[in-house]
Order: structure tokens, then sequence, then C-alpha cells
């Protein structure tokens, strides 16, 4: 008798749920994440106020949410979908502009990253990609130039951020340094000649001494805190 060998079991397919104001960004961004095998899309809301019900209903693993929205904004709309406790759904966001000072808003209401709307479907199905994997939406020039810069018209560090940088190991604030610069769990282990299982595990600690929820959060808090200059530098 031949033994049956069961097929192997597809993974879970990364759940999605588009907001924009606009239908056509919405119907066109369904389309183009539809043709993806690994992603699928479970809901769609036109204003902040029904991106946080469906959120909470849908409990997709990413909201792609743009920032312009009438009523309630995707600011606010992150803000309340981050904090909800026992919701693990990330945010991507989407911008027109490469220098948006909504999105800076937005990182630091929570969201892991952000991505212009004229991000091809390819990009746009990669950065959900990404950010659903835990990862930040960092390594573009665009984002740290963002980052970097709205950072640096919030004025000088903040005694509290640099007391919780204290909290740190040497080693924990070279590789907060090097997520600050956008660099990859891969890349930070070439730079350091570590394994990119050991990058991952001080990051872990790293958000978990900072209280912090992403590595979004953690390249944010680095500029806010001046332990990386806008320019790139230790501060």
């Amino acid at each position: 008798m031949t033994d049956v060998i069961p097929a192997p079991t597809p993974p879970p397919r990364t759940r999605v749920l588009l907001a924009d104001d606009q239908a056509m960004i919405r119907e066109a961004f369904s389309i183009l994440l539809g043709t993806h095998r690994d992603l699928e899309v479970v809901g769609a809301a036109s204003n902040g106020t029904d991106a946080v019900t469906l959120a909470e209903e849908l409990r997709p693993d990413v909201v792609v949410m743009d920032v312009r929205m009438p009523g309630l904004d995707g600011i606010e709309a992150t803000r309340r979908i981050t904090g909800t406790p026992g919701l693990d759904t990330r945010i991507l966001v989407l911008t027109t502009f490469d220098l948006d000072e909504y999105v800076y808003a937005a990182l630091r209401a929570g969201a892991a990253g952000f991505l212009l709307k004229d991000a091809s479907g390819v990009q746009l199905a990669e950065a959900v990609r990404v950010v659903a994997a835990g990862e930040a939406l960092l390594s573009p020039n665009l984002t740290r130039r963002l980052i970097a810069e709205f950072a640096r018209l919030e004025g000088a560090p903040r005694p509290p951020a640099q007391a919780r940088v204290d909290r740190l190991t040497e080693r924990e604030t070279e590789v907060l340094t090097l997520v600050a610069q956008g660099r990859s769990n891969a890349e930070i282990a070439a730079v350091l000649v570590v394994a990119e299982q050991t990058v991952k595990t001080h990051v872990g600690r790293i958000l978990h001494k900072l209280q912090l929820r992403d590595r979004t959060q953690a390249a944010v808090f680095a500029y806010e805190s001046g332990l990386v200059t806008p320019g790139g530098a230790h501060g």
C-alpha cells in the first residue's frame, strides 16, 4: 500500500484593511494586493472612525492607512488602533508627499512605517509584508530623512529620554543607533560581525527596556533622545 503524503499546509495569508477616503485608491490597492497569494484584503474604510471600528471587528494584521481623511484622521485612528489592548494590528501609513509632518505624527502615534501613494504594486505588497513581519519600513532614504528632519524640529533631547537611553548596554546602544539609521537586522549583523539572531535578541531587549512598540518607534526615540543626530552620527 502506497503511503499518501499530505500536501503541505499553505502559510496563513496576511490580512489587510485599507483606509482611504478615495474610493478609486481603495479599489486600486485592493486589486493590486489581491494579485498576491499571501495577502488578503479583508475590508475597506473611507474614514478614520470606520478604520478603528473595522480594525477592532476584523483584527487585520496590517492597516494601510491614509493620513488625511474626513472626520477622524489617520493619525488619531492610528493612535486608537495601536492603543487598543490585545489588538496586534500594525499600521502602514500612506502619504502623497515625501516630507510630511502628519506622517511623522503618525509614526509617533504608533505606525510601523510609511509609503508614498505613488509606490508600485510590488512595493506596496512588500511594504505590507515587512510591516506584518514586525520589521519597520525604515530602509528607504526617504524615511530616514523624514524622521531626522522632524526630530530636529522637535528641539533639544528630553531628560527622561536620556535616562531611558542609560538603561541600555553599550552593544544595545550600538544596535539602536544602527536601527535608527535604517539598517536591517542582516545589515546590523554584518556591521557588528555577529549572528542575525543575536541582533534580533538585542532589538527585542531594546524595545522591552525602552517600552517601545517596534523598530520604528525605536528609531524615532533614538533621534528624539539625541542618541542619533539628523546627520546620522552619535549624539
